[in-house]
């Protein structure tokens, strides 16, 4: 595929998904489907949801037209494909009428082994001068990690345009460090999805006109778990950049969470914790928050990805240094407190 094919396919993707998200708007709108605001809500007006639909149904068709002119692995695109639709299907579900846990992370669970199996292995994990495989525990441990970053992608969605932005960030920073060594994966995996998103971005940029809810949300999380683990598989990407890269949205939802666990709250409930609301609290802005994120994700994240990629051996030492500085943030922050 030419570079100039590849512009168009990406500026097509966008300009879809964009011109998709206001469709599903207007349908939202028509059949009063809205987040109405609650006492644990950071919006103040009602707003449509289940927005990520647009973005989702964008990408997904765009990688079965790759797999169908053998651009895109069978491997890659079953993963994707089959496990991203679950995801997704169950989101839209939950984003109209509840879901019974139960049933939602089953089937978070079982995409997340469904992806781990079609990837065909569970890649090696560099620390120092040796590279640790965990054997079949290592899947065990894929498939909950997937699956937490699915739900960890849920929980950060909760101010205008940050779950959005830090994707596009989190994409394109690894697009810009592999694009180098493995340009086809870059596009096919990262470049895609990125475009897909910044084609709904502008319609939930504060103040958001609708919101992506969890077909959105734990679409994105899934689709960077899966890409995490297949750019680790093919070399391109370590798992320590991957980690980095994430770093924000890693740091406040895992401190969050176990700061709620270890005062006693009710951590599985809905709440207002996570250190973003609380910062958006604080500067009485959405847009403030999420712009911070972005900063901290290029200034700060990106060139300490970019350097663990080449130098994986030092991920441990590298990722302490990265995410130290976002820990306590969060919990100067208040992450875990309140809500």
């Amino acid at each position: 595929m030419t570079d100039g094919l590849e512009a168009l396919l990406l500026a097509g993707v966008s300009a879809s998904s964009f011109a998709a998200t206001g469709i599903v708007r207007r349908r939202a709108l028509s059949h009063q489907h809205l987040d109405v605001p609650g006492p644990r809500s950071s919006h103040a007006v009602p707003t449509p949801n289940s927005g990520g639909l647009s973005f989702v149904a964008v990408y997904l068709f765009a990688i079965l037209v790759l797999w169908m002119v053998d651009t895109m692995s069978a491997r890659l695109f079953m993963a994707l494909f089959v496990g991203g639709a679950a995801v997704a299907a169950v989101g839209l579900w939950d984003d109209h009428s509840p879901v019974p846990a139960r049933v939602r992370f089953g089937i978070h669970f079982a995409a997340c082994g469904w992806a781990v199996y079609w990837l065909g292995r569970v890649p090696a994990l560099p620390v120092g001068d040796i590279s640790l495989d965990m054997g079949l525990a290592g899947y065990a441990l894929a498939v909950i990690a997937s699956a937490w970053l699915l739900n960890l992608y849920n929980f950060m969605d909760g101010i205008d345009g940050l779950a959005a932005i830090e994707a596009i960030a989190v994409l394109t920073g690894a697009c810009l460090i592999i694009v180098a060594g493995d340009p086809q994966v870059s596009f096919l995996c990262l470049g895609l999805l990125a475009a897909a998103t910044l084609g709904f971005l502008p319609w939930n940029w504060s103040p958001a006109r609708i919101f992506m809810g969890d077909t959105g949300s734990g679409f994105l999380g899934f689709g960077l778990a899966v890409m995490a683990m297949h750019t680790a598989n093919s070399g391109a990407l370590s798992i320590w950049s991957w980690i980095i890269l994430m770093g924000v949205f890693i740091v406040d939802a895992t401190v969050t969470l176990l700061r709620r666990m270890i005062s006693g709250q009710q951590w599985h409930l809905a709440h207002r914790s996570h250190a973003y609301q609380h910062a958006a609290v604080r500067c009485g802005s959405h847009r403030r928050v999420t712009l911070a994120v972005l900063a901290i994700d290029v200034i700060w994240l990106l060139p300490l990805a970019c350097y663990v990629n080449n130098h994986p051996e030092k991920g441990v030492v590298v990722a302490g240094l990265a995410l130290a500085p976002l820990i306590m943030l969060a919990l100067a922050l208040g992450a875990g407190r309140g809500g």
